[in-house]
This record gives C-alpha cells, sequence and structure tokens, in this order.
C-alpha cells in the first residue's frame, strides 16, 4: 500500500492535481447495444457477456453482471509507465490527497457516486433499485440516481420513460394489481400501470430507490450512488423474454424461497410511486449556478435535489475562457468541442481524452478552462455526497401553490 501510495502521489504532483482516466466500457445482457459511443462495429458485441452498452466514468463501482469479468467497471488511472491502477486502489492509497483531509474523514467511502452514460437500442424494462433496508440485506448500498439527456444525438426508437404507478393504485392500496405479470412472467404488459414521459433533449429527472422506471431509448448521461443493484419487473423488452433470474437479482435466496415474486412488491416505495404530482417532484430541468456572470461560459445544476450526488455542465464559448471554482473533488467528462482544463486537453467525442479527476486542492482553486476551437466545449461534472451544500432541491409541489 505504502508502494501504491508514492506512485499515486507521484502522479498527482506531477499532474498538478488532475488525473486523466481511461474509458471504462461495460457489456449488459439483457438488451443489444444502441451503438452510439462511436466505437467500431465489431467492438460492440461480446458473445456470452452481451454489448457494450454502458461507459462507466470515474468509476470506483465493479459491475455485478451475470458473466463475470474481473474488475469490470472499474476505471484506471491513465499512466505514462507501464503500472495499472485502478482509481478505487487509488483513492483508498491516497484518500487524504484526492479527496481532502476532511472529506476523507467524514466520507469514508471515498468518492461513493457513479457516473456513467447508458446506450440501449431499446426501452430499459420496468425495474426498481431497492431502497436501504432491502438493499442492506444482501450487503449492498442502495440506489437513487438521476438522469440528464445531452443534446446532439438521436434519441432512439422509443424516447419515452415510464414512471411510477397511476395514483389510483396507490390510493386503493391495490398493490397486487402488479403481482400476476410477475408470476406469469410472458409480457410488457406490466406497463400499462403506469404511466410514460417524452424524454426532451436537455432535459433530465431524479428518481429515488424503490421508484419503478423504464428509462426510454435517449442516449444517457447518469449519475448515481456507488451500487449496482436492481430487479427487472417488465418480462418482455426489445422483443425477447428476459431471463427472470433479473427479477430476483439482489434478493436473499431464502426470501425468495418464503415469499416468491410478493417480496419484489414489498420492496416498491408505493407512495412516492403513486404521487399525483410525480412530473412537478422528480422533473430536473437545468438550473443556472448562481454566481458571477462570466463572458466566455457559463454553467448550469444538471445534478440536483439530493445531497447523495449534484454535476453541473459547463459550457464555455468558442476561443474563450472560464474560470472554475468548485468545493471539492470531482470528475468531468468532455461531451462536445476541445480545449484545455488548467493546461490539460480535452476533447469530446475521444475516448481517452474526454474524462479527468480533479483532486481536492486543484478544485477549491481556479481552475482556468479554456476552448481551442470553434465550437461550445461542454463538459460535465460530477460530484459525490456533501461535497456541494448549495445544491438546489425541489420544493415539494404542494407547498408552491
Amino acid at each position: 500500500m505504502n508502494n501504491l501510495k508514492s506512485k499515486v502521489e507521484r502522479e498527482i504532483e506531477r499532474s498538478n492535481g488532475i488525473l486523466r482516466l481511461e474509458p471504462t466500457w461495460v457489456a449488459r445482457d439483457f438488451l443489444p447495444a444502441g451503438r452510439r459511443f462511436g466505437l467500431a462495429e465489431n467492438q460492440y458485441e461480446l458473445g456470452d457477456r452481451g454489448g457494450i452498452s454502458e461507459r462507466w466514468l470515474a468509476s470506483i463501482t465493479e459491475a455485478d453482471n451475470r458473466v463475470k469479468v474481473p474488475k469490470e467497471g472499474l476505471s484506471f488511472l491513465t499512466l505514462d509507465s507501464h503500472d495499472r491502477i485502478t482509481l478505487a486502489d487509488a483513492v483508498k492509497a491516497s484518500s487524504e490527497s484526492i479527496l481532502g483531509a476532511e472529506y476523507a474523514r467524514t466520507h469514508p467511502r471515498g468518492l461513493d457516486r457513479l457516473a456513467k452514460l447508458f446506450d440501449y437500442k431499446c426501452r430499459i424494462p420496468y425495474h426498481l433499485h431497492p431502497m436501504k433496508q432491502h438493499a442492506a440485506l444482501v450487503g449492498r448500498n442502495p440506489k437513487d440516481e438521476a438522469y440528464y439527456f445531452p443534446e446532439g444525438v438521436d434519441l432512439g426508437p422509443e424516447p419515452e420513460t415510464y414512471l411510477g404507478v397511476h395514483p389510483s393504485i396507490v390510493e386503493e392500496k391495490n398493490y397486487e394489481i402488479l403481482l400476476p405479470y410477475l408470476e406469469a412472467w410472458d409480457s410488457d404488459l406490466i406497463l400499462r400501470n403506469s404511466r410514460a414521459y417524452k424524454l426532451v433533449a436537455g432535459d433530465g429527472w431524479h428518481i429515488p430507490a424503490g421508484i419503478l422506471h423504464a428509462p426510454g431509448s435517449a442516449l444517457t448521461v447518469e449519475l448515481q450512488e456507488d451500487s449496482d443493484v436492481y430487479a427487472i419487473l417488465q418480462a418482455k423488452a426489445g422483443g425477447k423474454i428476459v431471463s427472470k433470474e433479473f427479477l430476483f437479482k439482489d434478493v436473499r435466496p431464502e426470501d425468495r424461497k418464503k415469499y416468491g415474486e410478493r417480496f419484489i412488491l414489498d420492496m416498491v416505495d408505493w407512495p412516492a410511486n403513486g404521487d399525483p404530482y410525480f412530473f412537478e417532484n422528480h422533473h430536473t430541468p437545468p438550473i443556472p449556478v448562481a454566481g458571477p456572470a462570466q463572458p466566455g461560459g457559463s454553467e448550469e445544476w444538471i445534478f440536483y435535489n439530493t445531497h447523495k450526488f449534484s454535476g453541473k455542465k459547463l459550457v464555455v464559448r468558442p476561443r474563450q475562457r472560464y474560470v472554475s471554482r468548485d468545493s471539492g473533488v470531482y470528475s468531468l467528462f468532455a461531451w462536445r468541442g476541445g480545449g484545455t482544463f488548467d493546461g490539460h486537453p480535452v476533447e469530446g467525442g475521444n475516448p481517452g481524452m474526454d474524462e479527468l479527476l480533479i483532486c481536492h486542492a486543484k478544485a477549491v482553486a481556479d481552475v482556468v478552462v479554456e476552448n481551442t476551437g470553434n465550437e461550445d466545449l461542454v463538459v460535465m461534472k460530477f460530484f459525490g455526497p456533501d461535497v456541494n451544500k448549495d445544491v438546489p432541491m425541489l420544493k415539494p409541489y404542494s407547498s408552491r401553490k
């Protein structure tokens, strides 16, 4: 560990607090890939593993797939040497240098968030992520998550997301209305109990654990808790029957044996799913970041309404500069355009040149971002829990009248 720490510390010093990361591709086998990552056609399909349909960003989380691949999902530092160091190991070895001494002391789980792109050809099956009490039963973390739909990319053939259930189901406590679909496991008709919302580029949603959702086919930037837990409730997706093992993926064998499909119904946050003002209480359009205006660019909150994670979108205009200063460690992903981040080149659409980790000491200082091209430089920033105390919160709809 001491040897690893010295290597990481030398890299932090050499790079002046900014670590470059390799791209991290993740395969999934329950839906075909959307093929919008810009990879060569023969790179998407991986046999029994499925297809490359997600890219995880600054990840310290290992993918929990049916076909296990060691360290799949973990990000690696880009180093001039032949060393292969995961970001997870780097954070453990040099937590104070990366996270800051105070944050490392109060947040022993480190970065404790997962950012990703997901890219599926079809709508993801109706599913939920276990809440804290259910995730704990299998030794996992819960998974609140949020979405942002970046501009300039095709929304796919099914650009609508199903969210929650009809309010009447909860008003009448008719919770077992979903049970026949889980038992029969032969169709996608469970979706008739939900409502679909049109996806719009430049827009977003906040979806806490326990909420049923079937994300549409838009290429999506997702920020979530550090976890890979889920239960899929929709039997048929993409024209094929999904393995029923995905329904019980994060359920203890003894609970599956004793309760069967009924156990899944207990994992649903029914009041949140049946909220008649679901749109108003979970829709998160961009909000300008408060602070002095700068002629060279601007920032918006795109992930907010929680202290478990947060995120911003930075836009720097062509041939302009912007001075960035934040409250703590974060990672960034260049979506479009090219330029430099404190002198480090970034280029959207070029994996290997589009992803950086900004260590605490650098993040809280002035960082000059320059756009060296002729189009907007668009950068997304991802923060872990409690970094941004000023993150906006939606007011419950009833108090906004």
